[in-house]
């Protein structure tokens, strides 16, 4: 049996994953008090008809149910149980702004002031514990709901049907902040910045006179040598734990250059190695000119 736990933060999308896998064909449930999730994979196995797949939302609308979330699933494991835990979250002020514009309450607006952000603060440190459970952490700050379904059917459909650990490989600017989901971040602004150059200024990494300009100091030829190293040393190690999804984050200031460049070339390494890779710039269209 297949067991998926839905979790994170209000406002991240999880009635939205939650659709999404009932189209994936799994039999769903929302707001689950974690203290059903055992009692409902034995009555599951128990059916006539075995329900071979489970996806269930559990989350701080449980309560004081919720506190004993941590214990149930150190109890899932303890019972060699075959779930994954999918934990959704998102920027505070992206949160704020979809509760203001579906005008509903956060499920603890009722404690402290009642302000939004309180109670997204409060819910950060109830999840703070959960979040280091997850298999899967997805930052959906900038994802539609179209991008949401197909990042979870990649990963829950296509991936097992590949049985290969899904590899995402993102360049991003700091000046829009760390993405939520990396499980490795490497800061590439020590290069020297092809923004302070007049004909490079407006274009990206992915355009080979800015790839050329980035590559080309002995620096980052360096760098990439040791990050190539690193990365491909890693991954068989992860993939051997078990870890399904590695994300992997390169920053510079705008996220329009150098990660953009460095994320391409370390696309290339890992993909030469036969791993399955994709790539994705965050920020490489922002404060766009022309």
């Amino acid at each position: 049996m297949e067991i998926v736990i839905i979790t994170g933060m209000s406002g991240a999308g999880k009635s939205l994953a939650i659709r999404a896998f009932e189209d994936m064909g799994f039999f769903c449930i929302d707001n689950l008090p974690p203290q059903f999730l055992p009692k409902i994979a034995e009555l599951a196995s128990a059916t006539k008809e075995k329900i071979s797949r489970i996806a269930a939302v559990v989350d701080i609308r449980g309560g004081e149910l919720f506190d004993d979330f941590k214990d149930v699933l150190q109890e899932l494991k303890k019972d060699d149980r075959n779930f994954k835990l999918l934990f959704l979250d998102a920027h505070d002020e992206v949160l704020i702004k979809r509760y203001k514009e579906t005008r509903r309450k956060h499920p603890l607006s009722f404690e402290g002031d009642g302000s939004i952000l309180e109670a997204i603060q409060k819910e950060r440190e109830k999840l703070e514990d959960i979040k280091r459970y997850a298999d899967f952490v997805i930052d959906t700050s900038t994802l539609l709901p179209r991008d949401l379904k197909e990042k979870l059917f990649e990963i829950f459909v296509q991936q097992k049907s590949k049985e290969a650990m899904l590899i995402t490989i993102m360049s991003f600017g700091f000046k829009y902040g760390l993405p939520l989901d990396a499980d490795l971040v490497f800061d590439v602004r020590f290069i020297p910045n092809p923004f302070y150059v007049d004909t490079l200024k407006y274009k990206t990494g992915k355009e080979p006179e800015v790839k050329e300009y980035v590559l080309k100091w002995d620096v980052t030829k360096k760098f990439l040598q040791k990050l190539f190293d690193l990365i491909l040393f890693l991954i068989p190690n992860y993939a051997e734990e078990g870890k399904g999804q590695l994300v992997i984050a390169i920053g510079c200031t705008g996220g329009k250059h150098r990660s953009v460049t460095v994320a391409e070339e370390l696309f290339k390494a890992v993909e030469n190695q036969g791993y399955k890779v994709s790539i994705f710039h965050r920020d490489i269209e922002k404060d766009k000119k022309g």
